[in-house]
């Protein structure tokens, strides 16, 4: 029998998070399951997050004329989601998704 007591999942969850340099799981779960709130829906269809890695996020889409329209809305995005998610972004990095 083992003299470690049981953690709750939520605070392994944290320590696997803090080695990964991610924020805590507040944060990745305002980030990815509340996009669609911080950008709208219309956004949302076209983008979506892919990575937060010590205050930057990598975002992908689908057509070159999005990566264009979030570079113009990089400012309101890292407001919004400091705002709605509680995630603090330094900066967004754009990815166009190749097509298949």
């Amino acid at each position: 029998m083992s003299d470690v007591e049981p953690r709750p999942l939520s605070s392994s969850l944290d320590a696997i998070l803090r080695s990964l340099r991610a924020p805590d799981r507040r944060q990745v779960a305002g980030l990815f399951g509340g996009w669609d709130h911080v950008v709208g829906d219309q956004v949302a269809t076209h983008v979506q997050p892919v990575r937060l890695d010590e205050g930057v996020l990598v975002v992908e889409v689908d057509d070159p004329a999005w990566a264009t329209q979030i570079r113009l809305l990089t400012p309101r995005i890292i407001e919004r989601l400091a705002e709605v998610a509680g995630v603090a972004v330094e900066r967004v990095e754009v990815v166009v998704a190749r097509r298949r």
